[in-house]
């Protein structure tokens, strides 16, 4: 998730709060060894669990042994505070050189001023045609590019095949199909159909495909929301989804198809070692279209910092990292899908059926591209979906409320 703040908004409020916050003691600045002529880079991200550090502290051996001159100093956040201390190091002058942010946080992050402008690298290094269009848009504001894809995700529908098979009934493909099919996979306790609907980022980003698929966008949200509001309001007034989706994290989306309690449902690719742990007979199918098929674009983005006095060795360790010899390892290692298109047929996604629909759904996966006023939008969104799954409001005139909610934000600048 992001936290989007303008930067200058942000200086004025926190002032010599941040100094008070020690945090110009608290991180070692960037700077280069004169005996060694090595230039020591400062790395933040926010993988902090425990099954990230091998294939991170790999990674940086490597880069540290291919790349000339170059030191690694990498500390981690928290995923839920990374963006903030970015932010507040635009006012203590404590920055890292390089850094792995979520997608979203380009939307805050680009019109802050903090990030480097690598167009002309981009352009020099004439690979940006191997990457997904998603991933590389979700790296580009204003005709620039601020960024490159790190690694990439999106949503699918997995289904549970046994429950499948005993209603006689085959995946959905679109809209009206899954109406049907949840409903017939409805039984008991059990429903036929699981998603977030929490009122986070989370929620938003597996509320979003409907918008699209439906032909819309946030910018049509007064026609094209109340359609997929209402389409998911039906669903539940069908009972095929739990009203209890608005509390609902992906993770808890997941529980419950592994327990049995849902057939089908709606998450991502990094829900698969847990699936596979739990021995559920499934399979994955691309999100049911209306209009047009449309997924949600997930996964983070290696930046610069514009602060750094070393950004050339920090353009040539994002270079390294893309070579196909260090991602495709670097990826499979923590799990993940790349968002090149010539590593297609390589790593684990190449023989993996589940992995490779997810890989074949990043053509029709949308950025969450839409500027600093994001942030609003999005909160706008989910309160509109909550109110109307929990039925406190008709899907048509949210929409419409929310609408101008959405383009009073989205005019933010």
């Amino acid at each position: 998730m992001s936290y989007p703040v303008d930067r200058r908004g942000f200086l004025r409020a926190a002032g010599v709060g941040a100094a008070g916050l020690g945090l110009g003691s608290a991180l070692t600045a960037c700077g280069s060894d004169k005996k060694s002529g090595t230039v020591t880079l400062t790395w933040w991200d926010y993988f902090t669990l425990d099954n990230f550090q091998p294939a991170f502290t790999r990674l940086i051996k490597d880069i540290e042994a291919q790349v000339p001159g170059v030191r690694i100093e990498r500390r981690t956040f928290p995923f839920a505070d990374l963006e903030r201390q970015i932010t507040l190091g635009a006012v203590s002058g404590d920055l890292p050189d390089i850094a792995i942010v979520d997608n979203v946080a380009m939307n805050s992050l680009a019109g802050s001023g903090l990030l480097a402008d690598l167009t002309e690298r981009v352009e020099e290094w004439g690979e940006a045609d191997q990457y997904y269009k998603g991933p590389w848009d979700g790296c580009r504001v204003d005709g620039k590019n601020l960024g490159i894809p790190n690694n990439s995700n999106c949503l699918a529908l997995y289904y549970n095949t046994g429950m499948l098979a005993a209603a006689g009934v085959e995946p959905p493909t679109t809209w009206d199909q899954l109406t049907v099919t949840a409903q017939r996979l409805t039984s008991g306790d059990r429903f036929g159909l699981a998603m977030s609907a929490i009122r986070t980022e989370e929620g938003v980003f597996q509320f979003l495909p409907f918008l699209w698929q439906a032909g819309g966008d946030l910018d049509t949200f007064a026609t094209y929301g109340a359609t997929a509001l209402a389409y998911l309001d039906d669903l539940v007034a069908k009972g095929s989804l739990s009203e209890q989706c608005v509390g609902w994290t992906q993770q808890d989306v997941n529980t419950r198809f592994v327990n049995g309690r849902a057939a089908m449902q709606i998450n991502g690719p990094w829900q698969l070692p847990t699936i596979k742990q739990k021995d559920v007979e499934y399979g994955v199918v691309a999100l049911p279209r209306d209009q047009e098929s449309a997924t949600c674009l997930g996964g983070e983005n290696w930046v610069v910092m514009a602060s750094s006095d070393h950004q050339d060795k920090a353009w040539e360790v994002l270079e390294y990292t893309q070579r196909p010899s260090v991602l495709v390892p670097y990826l499979v290692a923590v799990g993940n899908l790349p968002a090149r298109k010539d590593l297609a047929d390589a790593g684990t996604w190449a023989s993996d059926p589940a992995l490779r629909l997810f890989l074949s759904q990043l053509p029709v996966a949308r950025p969450r591209q839409y500027g600093p006023g994001y942030a609003d939008a999005a909160q706008a969104v989910a309160e509109a979906e909550q109110s109307v799954l929990t039925g406190t409001a008709a899907p048509s005139a949210v929409a419409k409320s929310t609408a101008t909610k959405i383009d009073k934000a989205l005019e933010q600048r």
